[in-house]
């Protein structure tokens, strides 16, 4: 696979960085909602990483698919979802994406074409292998991004699909979300190999490690990816990041130390790499950037408030999205 790199105009890269700072604020202000008990169930976050799920979108085409772990909130900013109802669905609300009942793990956006976080450790994998599978099998031109986490790289259905994929050439991007500590466990405990875009050797797929903390290496490579794949099936790319929080928000992070988390902010941070990129070429855009900033903050507030004030779900929402097989 040729990487070249990409020309990604300034206003571009606005752009993008408007959705980092959205998902990052938005992820905030999902902890204190979390801290005063107005978020149920798990919910975890995706400060750190943003600059992932921003490329993949920016590198995607009409009929491209996408599909994620729990750790989604960022993916339906991006994927252009409402704030306000990703807020409402957080909290349990009537118009929240899933009506409330899905919280923070199964939200959806089949309109943009993303198929959601899936709580199951590994599910995407032959979900996302599917999505594939069914752009080849209709003959459209797209692939489909299936996300993961470093985590999900010791589940075995993981490795049925990229057997399957390869066997079929499937239009697939494998995106291994390194982050560094499945659950609470760093991954130099639990994995043989460290090198995680290794994996798909013995099935004869390809892969590349990349910097997930720059979105624009990202690009580069989700570019050279997605073309590849078009042509000569399955490839994984692994983005080595960082995740700044614990596991999820319940989690405390003990296992980790305050120094090595303010130095990972402090030297490699998506947000503030781009911001630096940005005003190297152009410095006077400083003042747009701080703008930036404070016009999130304020679409942020306003999705809480949002929430806040929404209807709890009816009684007969309990009887609704129910299969039943015989």
């Amino acid at each position: 696979m040729k990487v070249v790199p990409q020309k990604v105009s300034l206003e571009d890269r606005v752009m993008i960085l408007e959705q980092m700072i959205l998902i990052r604020i938005f992820e905030d202000h999902t902890a204190k909602q979390y801290q005063q008990r107005n978020v149920g169930g798990f919910c975890h976050l995706y400060n750190g990483q943003e600059a992932i799920a921003c490329a993949l979108k920016y590198c995607s085409s009409e009929h491209d698919k996408a599909i994620s772990t729990y750790r989604i909130h960022g993916f339906m900013l991006v994927y252009g979802t409402d704030p306000k109802y990703v807020m409402a669905e957080l909290l349990g609300r009537k118009h929240g994406v899933s009506k409330g009942k899905g919280g923070s793990m199964h939200m959806f956006n089949r309109s943009a074409n993303f198929f959601g976080g899936h709580g199951i450790v590994g599910a995407t994998g032959p979900l996302g292998t599917g999505l594939a599978f069914s752009n080849q099998y209709q003959g459209l031109d797209g692939v489909s991004f299936t996300c993961c986490g470093d985590g999900a790289m010791n589940q075995g259905q993981i490795y049925e699909s990229f057997n399957m994929a390869k066997i079929w050439n499937l239009p697939v991007v494998y995106i291994i979300e390194n982050n560094k500590y499945g659950m609470g466990t760093a991954i130099s405990r639990v994995s043989s190999s460290e090198d995680l875009y290794i994996r798909g050797r013995s099935f004869e797929i390809p892969g590349y490690e990349v910097n997930g903390m720059d979105v624009l290496e990202i690009i580069n490579y989700v570019t050279a990816a997605r073309k590849y794949c078009l042509k000569n099936g399955p490839i994984i790319l692994e983005m080595k990041t960082n995740r700044y929080k614990g596991h999820s928000v319940s989690d405390p992070a003990k296992y980790r130390s305050k120094e090595e988390v303010d130095y990972i902010k402090n030297n490699f941070d998506c947000i503030e790499g781009l911001k630096s990129n940005i005003l190297a070429e152009d410095p006077s855009r400083e003042e747009e950037l701080l703008g930036i900033t404070k016009r999130v903050k304020k679409i942020v507030q306003e999705a809480v408030d949002f929430a806040l004030s929404d209807e709890l779900p009816g009684e007969e929402e309990l009887f609704t999205d129910i299969y039943l097989s015989s």
